[in-house]
């Protein structure tokens, strides 16, 4: 009888505990949450990237072959950072949590990471700010999560739309930014954690707004392309065409990674001594050609407005995409999604140079699409984000790009973390065993 009575009590207590809801509407206490969640992550991301502003303007005063210990100091610096705050970790580790580990993000690191990425990025490396706002508002959102004990899908889902909110708020692009902090989840499925959509919408919409306020951002297109007229179905075509053609370049991007990955790992040295390295080499492919240096979200339109020649066009591809390389394997911190962007740019104006008949904007848009979505596997949003970021309003010829991209791209990911474990063990037995035969 008495542990029957206990029973009722606890039940009695449990419903009590309960808020009594008179609201009809589908708004409820997890949207003030999400909200304020993008709030957070919109002042973050605000005063990030003023201070990134800051830095890269004082910096940027010292060019011709300073350039070189600028960024070799930098890398040093950044180097010292990461080796005595923290390791704050990359874009794998980030999806490793999310998929494997509940969605907790710790912001333990996020010092290091704003300190770290910041030198990275104002002095000129390859990688833009993308991937340290997503960890820092990412792990802002597991934090929210732990304060008012949210568990299971609910955490995960807030962890979710705190990497939409720092995306959404670098991109200006809030349907785009949600949906990629989804499809960079999994290399195959494309939302599945298909709960956090409203969540990360939410977010993302506020963090717009906000960051908007605080850095004044303007209306219309980011980079200045030409007004672009679909005038027959042959367009489909090229942009299939082109795609393929910066497919092959993103596989390019990822052979390269693999093989400076392979070079930095054989160095058994602390990371200051591996960011110090790379500094030095990014320095010296930004003094022979300037257009390398940076991440890019100005150089697009600079690359845009010159009336380059092949052989121009084709240096600045390739030292780009080998830049590009070395920033991410060397320790420096930061995304590289703008970096690929500005390569699918440079592809594009080179092969308008040999079709000099069919659209630049219909040129350019298909590279762009179709290198993003090889090497980070988001088909849907990189169509969003660039019919957003270019004023290039038929989505249709960017997804048939971005579809391409999608399905010609590697097996095996360039983001590890998008696997499934299984499919992580076959990899690895197939490895072992190729190297028992040999």
């Amino acid at each position: 009888m008495k542990i029957e009575r206990r029973r009722k009590l606890i039940k009695y207590s449990d419903v009590l505990d309960q808020p009594i809801r008179f609201n009809p509407f589908v708004f409820s206490r997890m949207f003030i949450l999400w909200a304020l969640l993008g709030l957070i992550g919109g002042v973050i991301s605000g005063v990030y990237w003023v201070v990134l502003m800051y830095l890269t303007d004082f910096l940027a005063v010292y060019q011709g072959w300073l350039v070189i210990p600028v960024m070799a100091i930098c890398g040093l610096l950044a180097g010292l950072i990461i080796y005595f705050i923290g390791d704050p970790g990359e874009m794998e580790l980030m999806v490793n949590n999310i998929r494997f580990k509940k969605g907790k993000l710790d912001p333990k690191n996020n010092p290091s990471m704003i300190l770290s990425s910041l030198l990275c990025v104002a002095s000129g490396g390859s990688l833009g700010p993308e991937a340290p706002l997503v960890q820092v508002t990412g792990s802002t959102g597991s934090w929210m999560g732990k304060i008012f004990r949210l568990k299971g899908e609910e955490l995960r889902s807030l962890s979710i739309a705190g990497m939409a909110s720092g995306f959404t708020a670098l991109f200006g692009a809030p349907l785009g930014g949600s949906l990629f902090s989804l499809e960079i989840l999994h290399h195959k499925h494309a939302v599945e954690y298909y709960q956090a959509i409203i969540p990360a919408l939410v977010a993302s919409g506020f963090s717009y707004i906000v960051f908007a306020i605080i850095v004044q951002l303007g209306w219309g297109p980011m980079w200045n392309l030409p007004a672009y007229e679909m005038e027959t179905f042959f367009d489909f075509g090229w942009a299939v065409l082109f795609a393929i053609m910066a497919t092959v370049v993103g596989w390019l991007f990822i052979f390269c990674t693999k093989f400076f990955k392979t070079l930095f790992k054989k160095l058994k040295t602390p990371i200051y001594v591996k960011t110090l390295i790379g500094g030095i080499l990014l320095g010296v492919i930004a003094y022979y050609i300037p257009l390398t240096r940076y991440f890019s979200h100005f150089e697009i339109n600079e690359l845009l407005e010159e009336n380059g020649t092949l052989q121009f066009l084709g240096a600045v591809l390739i030292f780009k995409i080998i830049a590009i390389s070395i920033t991410v394997t060397s320790g420096w911190r930061g995304g590289f999604i703008i970096p690929l962007f500005f390569c699918g740019t440079a592809l594009g104006l080179l092969l308008h140079n040999i079709f000099p008949s069919i659209s630049l904007s219909l040129t350019i848009v298909s590279c762009m699409a179709a290198i993003n979505a090889c090497v980070t596997r988001t088909p849907m949003s990189t169509t969003i984000l660039l019919a957003t970021l270019t004023g290039f309003t038929y989505f249709i010829p960017i997804l048939f790009a971005s579809l391409t991209g999608y399905f010609l791209a590697p097996r095996i990911p360039f983001i590890g973390a998008q696997m499934e474990e299984n499919e992580k063990r076959a990899i690895k037995t197939k490895k072992y065993n190729t190297k028992k035969n040999e």
